[in-house]
């Protein structure tokens, strides 16, 4: 099989092109820029573009399938070309179905989540040699590539909502057709495509619509939003209901323990939504083969996803974390998740507004009390990025009236926050650094290491 990637630099599009070039497919692809590190890993695997930019001599009818990153714009001059030859293009949740429409699909959906409980599973399949393939949104300790693409039974797939590609406006997880669905939860986002809260809960029930006959779906049902639509729309499908809570647990000097029966188990993740997490991986675990005992062995070892609650540096009295939290939702259930395990220690709360959704004024009010829990909030946009996206500046007024918080603290400059970073005492106090950006390119390992030192 031929195979061109047009925008093969993207987070999922060069993992895609990575899995496929190891299962021998001969692939080729093009973007106008390309990033670390998919520009090293890319190289390493001999299929880096010669040269960046778009050229449309690259496309011929030798090509077997296109695949299309949402990177790419719709009169792309390869794309043009390709759709000129009559070439199939794909976009690259469409040919994931392609090559696992034989296998059993299981997919994780949900506002937020997903990439915890995809790795949680994961992990414990690779714990105990399972044969599987999958698609997870972020990089996890014990696997090389965030893609595999094989001839084993079973793919675990971490299902986006967000949109296919520039000529397919379906969200993701649409196309994947689930054996086993999981939604983790629903909270509004993604306001550039979808305008109102019903129109994003819209997604949801169409991605029950796409499970399988006589599949199943697994929901968190402490969701009030999720419970309704689970009640209101999955019971006009056949499929099995399964859903899921908090599971029992107690914390002992920043640990979390299981209570499972029997006894407990220790484990290294923490706060209500992770175990709500690990409750949906455990329903998934069980439904394809790994019972609860086994499931709770290999979970104890599991170190978390890659910038979920990731630890940055410690010391007696202080812990910085880093984490992906952007959303509303997500940035509440992180600072509650550091508030109870450290319940003894104040919080710094750090957020960096950088998505479409979150800079824009109208939901910014979606926002209001989600930073109330921190001892010290702090919100940072990066005056580059809007910039770049070509969006107005906020005022601190905006940001304190958005939040419902008049004592949080705005910066627009990323050397400001350091600094004033930089100056607090960190005694007894932990910090929290959430953003699904870079901070405007702060090295946040290095930073957290001298704020400790001091």
């Amino acid at each position: 099989m031929r195979v061109h990637f047009i925008a093969i630099g993207g987070a999922a599009m060069h993992n895609l092109a990575i899995a496929l070039h190891l299962k021998g497919f001969e692939v080729t692809g093009s973007d106008d820029v390309v990033y670390e590190p998919s520009k090293t890993r890319l190289k390493n695997q001999g299929i880096l573009p010669k040269q960046e930019g778009w050229h449309p001599e690259n496309i011929t009818k030798r090509i077997d399938a296109i695949i299309l990153g949402m990177h790419a714009r719709i009169d792309n001059p390869e794309l043009l070309k390709a759709q000129e030859l009559g070439l199939k293009v794909y976009s690259y949740p469409e040919y994931i179905y392609e090559q696992s429409k034989n296998k059993i699909r299981v997919v994780i959906g949900g506002s937020h989540g997903k990439t915890t409980i995809t790795s949680m599973i994961l992990h414990v399949l690779n714990f105990y040699k399972k044969d599987f393939d999958y698609l997870v949104g972020a990089q996890i300790a014990g696997f090389d590539n965030m893609v595999k693409l094989s001839d084993a039974p079973i793919i675990v797939i971490e299902g986006d909502e967000y949109l296919a590609s520039p000529i397919d406006r379906r969200p993701k997880f649409h196309l994947y057709k689930a054996n086993i669905g999981v939604i983790s939860g629903v909270a509004w986002d993604h306001i550039n495509v979808f305008p109102t809260f019903d129109s994003y809960k819209e997604q949801f029930c169409l991605f029950i619509d796409t499970i399988e006959p006589n599949g199943t779906l697994i929901y968190c049902e402490e969701d009030k939003v999720l419970k309704d639509l689970v009640e209101n729309h999955a019971v006009k499908n056949e499929l099995t209901l399964i859903h899921y809570q908090i599971p029992s647990y107690r914390i002992d000097e920043g640990i979390t323990y299981l209570k499972i029966e029997g006894g407990e188990v220790k484990i290294n993740v923490f706060g209500k939504h992770n175990l709500m997490n690990l409750n949906a991986a455990k329903l998934v675990c069980n439904s394809i083969g790994v019972n609860s005992e086994d499931f709770y062995a290999a979970i104890s070892s599991f170190a978390g996803a890659a910038k979920r609650l990731e630890l940055l540096a410690e010391n007696e009295s202080s812990v910085i974390y880093k984490d992906f939290a952007h959303s509303p939702s997500k940035l509440q259930a992180t600072i509650s998740a550091v508030k109870e395990q450290f319940p003894d220690r104040k919080l710094i709360a750090c957020i960096e507004l950088h998505t479409f959704s979150s800079l824009n004024e109208d939901f910014l009010k979606e926002y209001a009390n989600t930073i109330n829990g921190a001892d010290i909030a702090l919100v940072f946009i990066d005056e580059k990025t809007l910039l770049q996206k070509s969006l107005k500046p906020f005022t601190k007024d905006k940001i304190i009236k958005g939040f419902s918080n008049d004592k949080l603290v705005f910066f627009n400059q990323s050397e400001k926050i350091k600094n004033y970073l930089q100056s607090l005492s960190m005694d007894n106090m932990n910090l929290l650094m959430m953003s699904s950006g870079t901070f405007g390119g702060i090295d946040l390992v290095t930073l957290a290491n001298s704020i400790l030192k001091k």
